[in-house]
């Protein structure tokens, strides 16, 4: 079977559609009337929570298609997993970025070693060693196995980071909501998740159509060189 996929117009425009939906969210929750004592600083709410769930649900995506290639060993499972990984890995930079940004104000320091925090950072930490591993890894059999292990493991911290400020003392809050936050809030951050949600999923597709093509084109190159031999 070709790993080459041919890119859909139905993509091109569901892309579009979720960029929209997101400055259309965004444009809703700056509108809200600021929060009565962290003010307007209360908005980043509207990205650093749902870039935050976003991070555990690309990263559910790796952990399920690592398991499913080492039960199939099908490379078009690595490569979604691998394509997951990436964008999981820059929202959790994003959480860890904007958590800081909330933080200087709230807690007076750019960073504390908060059990939310740090975990977060641990878990930022795995999937860059994920992409690095993929970089450094020639074989590709070889790279999508090892790629698997470290991915499954890597997954595994997110009910960690998740339950953390449950488990231990921390600075952090609870986790955000709709429940646990003013009503006035709830329906710019319900819509921001779902605009969150809709660009996760254009960003892995798009990235596993790219990834498919490098593989197509390894492959094709790798043909020649033999056919040349």
């Amino acid at each position: 079977m070709s790993l080459y996929l041919a890119p859909s117009r139905r993509w091109t425009t569901f892309g579009i559609f979720a960029f929209l939906f997101l400055i259309a969210s965004q444009a809703y929750g700056f509108t809200t009337l600021p929060d009565r004592d962290m003010g307007h600083l209360q908005k980043i709410l509207y990205v650093h929570v749902p870039a935050a769930w976003m991070t555990f649900l690309s990263f559910l995506v790796v952990f399920i298609y690592s398991a499913r290639y080492l039960i199939s060993k099908r490379e078009t499972d690595d490569l979604l997993a691998a394509a997951a990984a990436e964008v999981g890995a820059t929202f959790n930079g994003l959480t860890l970025v904007l958590g800081m940004l909330w933080g200087r104000p709230a807690w007076g320091a750019w960073w504390v070693w908060d059990p939310r925090l740090t975990s977060t950072l641990i878990l930022f930490l795995i999937f860059v060693g994920y992409l690095a591993l993929r970089a450094f890894v020639d074989d590709p059999q070889r790279r999508a196995q090892w790629s698997a292990a470290v991915g499954i493991f890597g997954a595994i911290n997110v009910p960690i980071v998740y339950m953390s400020v449950r488990w231990w003392r921390t600075l952090h809050q609870i986790q955000s909501s709709p429940s646990t936050m003013d009503p006035a809030y709830v329906v710019g951050l319900r819509l921001n998740a779902f605009a969150f949600l809709f660009v996760m999923i254009y960003f892995i597709r798009k990235r596993y159509e790219l990834a498919r093509i490098a593989r197509a084109t390894e492959f094709a190159a790798d043909q020649v060189a033999l056919g040349g031999a």
